[in-house]
């Protein structure tokens, strides 16, 4: 299991909205965004893995937009899974699967190639860049062949931040923890490369992020 850090506030903002929810402003502002990607690129059936769900709020937007995906989210925290049931609950949508434990960053989860689709959102720039190539690796092996995998968050450019408060932001995680922090777009080509997948897209999002979009080759 992947060691728990202690974050910068700003890393993981939730509020509780009275009842097993929680509520990320982070999560409202680029579910539009994330959800256009996935409509143009995101196989249409099958089975989805979202690793590092959260709350709960970006599956159930994305399961709604894209229903004949069956989606099965994830996280680490107790507390995030019962927010995400709870916001599946409240949506009542079918195509929800119940929230597992899963630990993305921990050698060996990918028993068998099942996953359609794998969408990570905002979690690399918070593991070390040894975890954020186990994800990728694991996560190309829970692909079925042409199987895409999505990962969106900000990133270095040629080595560089692309904005002072990503600069600020960056330097707060490193402080925090020098292992972490922002990966490099390119190192994570290669690392997405070196996993046997093939890189289809890399896409400008708002507020200086990426969404890399890659499939997993025969």
């Amino acid at each position: 299991m992947t060691p728990k850090r202690r974050l910068p506030k700003t890393a993981s903002v939730a509020f509780s909205l009275g009842d097993a929810r929680l509520n990320a402003p982070s999560a409202e502002r680029n579910a539009a965004a994330i959800r256009e990607v996935l409509l143009t690129y995101a196989p249409q059936t099958g089975k989805a893995l979202e690793i590092a769900s959260g709350t709960g709020q970006h599956v159930v937007g994305f399961a709604r937009a894209l229903p004949d995906l069956i989606w099965q989210p994830s996280d680490i925290d107790t507390g995030r899974r019962a927010s995400i049931d709870a916001w599946a609950a409240e949506a009542g949508l079918d195509n929800i699967l119940a929230a597992r434990h899963l630990d993305a960053a921990a050698p060996g989860w990918a028993n068998t190639a099942e996953f359609d689709l794998i969408l990570v959102v905002n979690l690399l720039h918070l593991i070390s860049e040894i975890e954020a190539r186990t994800v990728i690796q694991e996560a190309s092996k829970a692909l079925v062949q042409n199987g895409r995998l999505f990962l969106y968050g900000p990133f270095l450019r040629s080595g560089e931040t692309t904005s002072e408060g990503d600069a600020k932001f960056h330097a707060s995680l490193r402080e925090q923890d020098p292992a972490i922090g922002y990966k490099g777009d390119v190192d994570v080509i290669d690392w997405m490369h070196n996993a046997g997948l093939e890189l289809i897209e890399v896409i400008e999002m708002p507020a200086n992020n990426l969404c890399l979009i890659a499939s997993r080759t025969p």
